[in-house]
């Protein structure tokens, strides 16, 4: 039975939580959001500056004569000119650094130190990439800076969907997955390629430090999130007041609850990788970590991304100069670099145009529907794309040219408004806290083995596969979307404290993890050999005084009403530490009622199938407590009056 300290939606949604989106949060999330900025802007300037000719001419001269030879008919392929290992690595080598960083360092930071400093951290390299890749006078120095930019982004992929996801309140945690960055990097490609001194391309790698540095100035000033605090062991109250100044309300206690139970989780064990990979509870959050991002690799928007201007240069783009200079009327040049980057333009506009609608309907109609009907979208365009004439040398007619440019933009929608922003979003928010920065490990190191594949890769697949390379994305499509019919439940609008129980109300994932009915049925009728309890991670057997006071769940409702459980051995020391603690008369009565809560609240779950919730067995005790003001001495009610205002 797969339990988050948490109830249902509905439940949730009756309790307060949520706030409205005030300026200080959105603030915060806008600046946090430029790290998204600076890998579009990556994506889009890699491709760009791979095909301009001053470059190429500088860095890479073979595939350059290579080029100018296909466009003179030299019997080269259109599909083969920008085949080069060298190329190649230039492209992938930031994917294959922001890797290892992602896994080895980026994670450890994030959870140990917090969200901030790793966002500081990763803008800082990429400002360093970007000042050895804009001066580069050497391919070395060239793939150096790409290096160095792959590190930042190893970095800035780690915090900022954490970030992101735990600072914007449920039901609008969706609309703060938006990047531009590819936008604006074609259209300063776009720009640049007009410089006739040869130094475009180093103008347009240096503009990238244009939102690292709104990213690493920002996040000096942001504040650390409310879940990060928390692990880090700051006091409830300082949390509090942060949490009431984030949702724009003073009705944070239950949020904070649930925060503080996940946290309590958490410590018992700061292992988040082995128990990622150990524990059945986590293996439908360790999938879709894992084949989300891979599936959004292959769709083949980011070998487009990459490689756009030079796959329209690659089919004859630059043969149909005249139909765009009667389509738009700034464009004067018959060049085939100038044709193609605004054809790449054209498409990346539609694309980011799409992502404004996934921002606006991914909290209403939910992840699911979203990734689901983009999927088949892309898969019907790229069978389309598939059918029309791409020539293996010389140019496309005015007709195919148009159509292809349409074909691609449409196709380029149904991603920008379904996995694009979602791949990052809904692998971040399934991992429950005590493993969600090991989680976004997986995640981003998934998304960059995959990157480097496609990277490393396309071109050599390209020269090989000619069109039919798009039946090879369309088979992946076709696949990515029956895993989402099939195996992603919806999320939308759940607290990211509580989407952990989902799976276990899904067909498929709760015989995964272990929550079939048949064992419910023989747990109920007495029929196991043994019990153990199943709100904790390690099989514990479930004793009274484990039920009590030392389960995660337990110490967490102890928690609720300002009490630790006491370090000790014996029962009689037990309560004398809660003695202590509580330091009135009553004490004992409080011992009573909050164990009394602590049964009937596990009681609801094991019999009712009412999700156990810290909310509600404080609930429960407050009702009790109130109770008391009938039965106790009429000397004691001002203090349990306190009590009662304090809980």
């Amino acid at each position: 039975m797969a339990v988050g300290f948490a109830g249902g939606e509905e439940a949730w949604r009756y309790r307060g939580v949520g706030g409205r989106i005030t300026a200080f949060v959105a603030l915060s999330c806008v600046t946090a959001a430029t790290g998204g900025a600076i890998f579009g802007y990556d994506i889009g300037t890699a491709g760009g500056v791979s095909s301009m000719d001053p470059f190429l001419r500088e860095f890479f001269p073979d595939v350059y004569h290579r080029m100018k030879a296909t466009a003179g008919g030299g019997g080269v392929s259109n599909y083969c000119k920008f085949g080069s290992q060298l190329l190649t690595l230039f492209t992938s080598s930031l994917y294959i650094t922001g890797l290892f960083t992602a896994v080895l360092l980026a994670s450890w930071v994030t959870a140990r130190r917090g969200r901030r400093p790793s966002m500081i951290i990763g803008g800082v390299a990429y400002l360093a990439g970007v000042a050895v890749s804009g001066g580069a006078v050497s391919v070395f120095m060239a793939i150096l800076g790409r290096a160095l930019l792959g590190v930042g982004l190893g970095f800035a992929n780690q915090a900022v969907p954490l970030y992101l996801s735990e600072m914007a309140p449920a039901r609008y945690r969706g609309a703060f997955s938006l990047c531009l960055g590819a936008l604006l990097a074609t259209v300063v490609n776009f720009g640049v390629e007009k410089i006739k001194a040869g130094w475009g391309w180093r103008l347009s790698l240096a503009l990238a430090g244009v939102p690292a540095i709104f990213l690493t100035v920002g996040a000096i000033f942001l504040p650390e999130t409310p879940n990060s605090l928390v692990q880090q062991g700051k006091d409830n109250a300082s949390v509090k007041a942060l949490l009431q100044k984030i949702r724009g309300t003073e009705d944070v206690e239950h949020e904070l609850d649930d925060i503080v139970a996940a946290n309590a989780v958490a410590k018992s064990d700061s292992n988040g990788l082995r128990l990622i990979f150990s524990q059945r509870r986590y293996r439908p959050q360790l999938a879709m970590a894992i084949l989300i991002p891979s599936f959004t690799q292959l769709t083949g928007i980011n070998a487009i991304g990459f490689y756009a201007p030079v796959l329209l240069r690659t089919i004859g783009m630059g043969e149909s100069a005249s139909l765009f200079a009667t389509i738009v009327m700034v464009i004067v040049s018959s060049a085939s670099t100038f044709i193609s980057m605004f054809a790449t333009i054209v498409m990346v506009i539609v694309s980011s145009a799409s992502t404004f609608i996934s921002m606006f309907a991914v909290d209403r109609f939910g992840r699911r529907t979203l990734l689901f009907v983009g999927g088949a979208q892309m898969l019907l365009l790229i069978g389309a794309i598939m059918a029309a004439k791409l020539g293996d040398e010389g140019g496309l007619s005015k007709t195919y040219a148009l159509i292809l440019i349409v074909l691609i933009g449409v196709y380029a929608t149904g991603f920008g408004w379904s996995w694009g922003p979602l791949s990052w979003l809904v692998p971040c928010e399934v991992f429950p806290l005590e493993v969600r920065s090991a989680g976004q490990s997986v995640t981003v190191a998934s998304g960059f083995v995959f990157t480097v594949l496609v990277a490393q890769y396309f071109l050599a697949l390209l020269c090989r596969m000619k069109a039919w390379i798009f039946f090879f994305f369309a088979g992946w499509i076709a696949a990515m979307t029956a895993f989402v019919y099939l195996l992603l439940p919806e999320t939308k609008k759940l607290p990211i404290e509580q989407i952990d129980k989902v799976w276990g109300k899904h067909w498929f994932w709760k015989k995964i993890i272990g929550t079939d009915e048949a064992h419910a049925s023989e747990k109920l009728n007495m029929a196991l050999d043994s019990y153990t309890c199943e709100l904790c991670i390690f099989q514990i057997h479930e004793t009274l005084q484990h039920l009590f006071l030392q389960c995660n769940f337990a110490r967490a409702c102890w928690n609720s009403i300002g009490l630790q459980v006491p370090n000790a051995d014996t029962e009689e020391d037990i309560i004398q530490g809660f003695k202590l603690q509580i330091g009135e008369p009553f004490f004992m009565e409080i011992i009573i009622l909050m164990t009394w809560s602590i049964w009937k609240t596990r009681n609801n779950w094991m019999f009712n199938d009412i999700d156990p919730t810290i909310p509600d067995c404080k609930d429960l005790f407050r009702k009790e407590f109130l109770l008391l003001l009938h039965r106790a001495k009429r000397s004691y009610f001002p203090r349990i009056k306190e009590w009662i205002d304090i809980i």
